[in-house]
């Protein structure tokens, strides 16, 4: 019988009602929660600082203030990895809260992904955590676990660690390993699988999307679904956009197999139902990925407004002052970054459509230098700069900043161990195999579109794109639509087209990956975050809108490809 999970959550804030909406739209066996990313990590670092007892996703705790119930009448299991820097603290809470609400259950938790004071990860760091498998909440579950709650384990084990103990897989059944591990990954931004955030959102109405559903099969394949009645949609192309999100080449790496992405079929198999199929499997490789978040310094930041006639001698006027100023001062900070936003037009007829935006970002390890010593001068040239001179906020006294790295560690180094209702205590084992991740040659390019008339537009109208995060790389997966679309997209959007169209690229190693299966490319662009999201080294601070950017850049377009499409 098909093993069907949910999904209720993509990030720590997500919609509050979704996990209520889960166990009552329809069947499930399991529904899972993904709350931690990169910048939540440094958040509940800094969080339990503060109190030792936190650390975890609060708001897990009062979902399950009627979650628990709803669940427990419905028979389906909760497996959440909200318990981020305290797992053991948040199912003691979980404990308590069923006791409260009259709603026995049995809970359980996987630790040992906790890496602080277990290696020397460099000063200021507030969180050093290995991202684990899906074995420990698969030996949580066959206890009979009715909630699990983990600290940081890879986000698509929430999925694949269930189907595991409930196909009673083994450790090397890497196909269906890997089959769930897809599955897990459409499934892990909750509604970006149903609709949200997708390039061609039009055609859709998204505006409540439901959260996504997998039914597992014993082989690993699945068909990737919604509850009926719920808004959103789920075709080839929702599911394909998540695929490809913060991912990279032919494969996945992960803590207990490798899926090999360029394998990857996915087919509409009805409405609102995309089947995952052909999902090949690898040992991992011998280490597990380390995130580390550490404190960065401090930032400021003053965003002056300049309107009208000659921005660009306005903004060189302000600089000027600006930079006099603050070395007068001699609290000149380490980092000072300007940008110009030219975001004015000519004889505009709203004054913000005729306004430019100029940034200065200020950081330093000494707050004083980013805060009065930055902010201080700002205002004092509210009467003595350019004309219209005016600010969008008052500035501030700065703010501590994030830096996020990767690091790795042998898989056999951690101590991995799943904590079962009774309390006892299981050792999880590293995989019985692995594998290094060696470079494959690049898959063969479809033959190109025979030559013909073009026509200048943008990259959008024939091709979809997402973008996202992964340290302070950015990954840009773009997809074709049509297998003409296909052959024309394959040969076009080289890496040296890439960075002309996001000049932002253009000093940057950027790598390309081919996936023909999927009429997909993926670009990673090494460094275009700076050291990650925590850090805000650009406007767009986790390049999720980078793949809009680039879709909005115009080209030479065959003439063919656009018959039909709307501009």
């Amino acid at each position: 019988m098909t093993f069907r999970i949910g999904n209720a959550s993509g990030f720590y804030g997500d919609r509050f009602d979704a996990m209520r909406e889960m166990l009552l739209g329809g069947d499930l066996d399991v529904l899972t929660g993904d709350y931690l990313a990169e910048l939540t990590m440094l958040i509940l670092g800094r969080e339990r600082m503060r109190d030792p007892g936190l650390g975890y996703a609060r708001t897990f705790l009062r979902q399950l203030e009627e979650g628990l119930g709803l669940a427990q009448e419905r028979g389906v299991r909760i497996v959440a990895n909200a318990g981020g820097l305290n797992p053991a603290g948040l199912a003691d809470a979980v404990r308590k809260l069923a006791t409260r609400v009259g709603v026995p259950v049995r809970v359980a938790h996987v630790e040992g992904d906790e890496l602080i004071g277990r290696g020397d990860w460099g000063e200021g760091v507030v969180a050093a955590n290995a991202y684990l498998g899906g074995a420990g909440i698969t030996a949580c579950l066959r206890a009979g676990a009715d909630v699990v709650v983990t600290g940081r384990v890879a986000d698509a084990a929430l999925v694949s660690g269930p189907a595991a103990a409930h196909y009673g897989w083994a450790a090397d059944d890497w196909d269906a390993l890997a089959g769930a591990v897809v599955a897990g990954h459409v499934l892990e931004c909750g509604t970006q699988a149903t609709g949200g955030n997708y390039a061609f959102f039009r055609e859709h109405d998204v505006r409540h999307p439901g959260f996504p559903v997998a039914e597992i099969e014993r082989d690993g394949s699945s068909v990737i679904t919604k509850h009926p009645g719920t808004g959103g949609a789920v075709t080839v192309g929702t599911v394909t956009a998540q695929l490809l999100y913060e991912t990279a080449g032919s494969r996945y790496p992960g803590p207990d197999v490798t899926a090999r992405i360029d394998s990857v079929r996915t087919a509409q198999a009805g409405r609102d139902r995309v089947r995952i199929t052909d999902v090949r499997g690898e040992p991992p490789p011998p280490d597990l990925k380390v995130g580390l978040s550490r404190i960065g310094g401090w930032r400021n930041e003053v965003v002056f407004v300049l309107t009208g006639l000659d921005i660009d001698a306005k903004a060189a006027l302000v600089r000027d002052q600006m930079d006099a100023a603050v070395a007068a001062g001699g609290r000149r900070p380490a980092e000072l970054r300007w940008t110009l936003a030219r975001t004015d037009h000519p004889d505009a007829a709203v004054q913000e459509e005729a306004s430019a935006l100029l940034r200065l970002v200020a950081r330093d390890p000494d707050p004083e230098k980013v805060g009065r010593a930055v902010s201080a001068p700002a205002i004092e040239l509210a009467l003595a700069s350019v004309p219209g001179f005016h600010l969008t906020a008052p500035p501030g006294k700065g703010s501590v900043y994030g830096v996020f790295s990767a690091a790795r560690t042998a898989q056999g180094s951690v101590s991995h161990t799943a904590v079962l209702p009774d309390g006892s205590r299981i050792a999880v084992p590293p995989p019985p195999h692995f594998q290094a991740l060696d470079d494959l040659p690049e898959p063969a390019l479809p033959e190109p579109l025979p030559a013909g008339p073009t026509r200048r537009a943008p990259l959008g109208a024939v091709a979809g794109a997402r973008s996202g995060d992964k340290g302070g790389d950015a990954n840009v997966g773009v997809w074709a639509r049509s297998d003409d679309a296909w052959r024309w997209l394959a040969h076009e959007l080289t890496v040296d087209r890439f960075r002309q169209l996001l000049p932002d690229a253009a000093d940057l190693p950027v790598a390309r990956h081919v996936l023909p299966r999927l009429r997909a490319l993926n670009f990673v662009v090494e460094g275009l975050l700076g050291q990650g999201v925590a850090s805000q080294a650009r406007f767009d601070p986790q390049a999720k809108a980078v793949g809009e950017w680039l879709r909005a850049r115009y080209l030479e377009i065959p003439q063919i490809l656009l018959m039909g499409e709307p501009l």
